[in-house]
């Protein structure tokens, strides 16, 4: 999956994908609504976006929203949904000057129209872009993927014995998309938090302590130079062993 980078040398994951985990402790450790800390969390998301092309990322995948988060005070999610619109109203056009790709993983069906009209048309506007794929897993779970999944599969008439990997593969939200090299969870939880349990099965892991505002350009350098020392076996031996 990895690739090298050419000016250091070191092994680069090919994707990366990201829980950016701690708006709220951030807001709240500076004694502000927590509102504020899921837009400083998405501003933060520019530099980080940079940084992956600057490192030589191909793939990245942030979780933005899942299906459980729907379960937050009503006041929170709405004030999520209008910062996911100001985003896109404000960065879209300089995303995809820059040669990003925008794609949605998840499903659409609870958003409002306007915002899922914006977001089908950022997919549209953007999809010949190449310099980085931005997934972006909004009302997103990872066994509500399996379930859709399964669901397409049943619709698609596809016999028991055709099941396989590569062929489950192809009916996720994912599809297309490699597997994610390298997990990145900010704000120190040690859970998978129902991310990408299907991709993840041979996944790196890193844990960070830094809650997601103040997750910089340093912190993603730093993940990745952790990520180029795995030795990675895939469920087999290293050559060392």
């Amino acid at each position: 999956m990895e690739e090298p980078n050419s000016s250091s040398g070191e092994k680069v994951p090919k994707h990366v994908a990201i829980i950016m985990d701690g708006n709220g402790r951030w807001a709240q450790s500076r004694g502000l609504p927590r509102l504020a800390g899921h837009r400083a969390g998405t501003e933060n998301l520019r530099q980080i976006i940079t940084a992956s092309v600057e490192f030589g990322v191909k793939y990245l995948t942030i979780y933005a929203f899942s299906t459980e988060n729907w379960g937050r005070p009503k006041a929170e999610v709405q004030g999520l949904m209008h910062i996911v619109e100001d985003v896109i109203d404000k960065e879209l056009k300089e995303l995809n000057e820059e040669g990003v790709q925008l794609r949605h993983i998840g499903r659409l069906e609870r958003l409002s129209d306007k915002l899922r009209n914006k977001v089908i048309s950022a997919i549209e506007l953007t999809k010949n872009n190449d310099q980085l794929i931005l997934n972006v897993a909004f009302n997103y779970g990872g066994k509500d993927e399996i379930i859709f999944a399964i669901q397409k599969m049943i619709q698609a008439g596809v016999k028991p014995e055709e099941v396989s990997i590569p062929l489950i593969d192809e009916y996720l939200f994912t599809a297309g998309t490699p597997d994610p090299d390298l997990i990145i969870r900010t704000s120190g939880e040690l859970r998978v938090s129902n991310f990408l349990i299907w991709q993840s099965a041979y996944s790196e892991w890193y844990v960070t302590q830094t809650y997601w505002p103040d997750f910089d350009k340093e912190c993603l350098r730093k993940a990745l130079d952790e990520y180029a020392l795995r030795d990675r076996r895939f469920g087999g031996l290293s050559p060392k062993d």
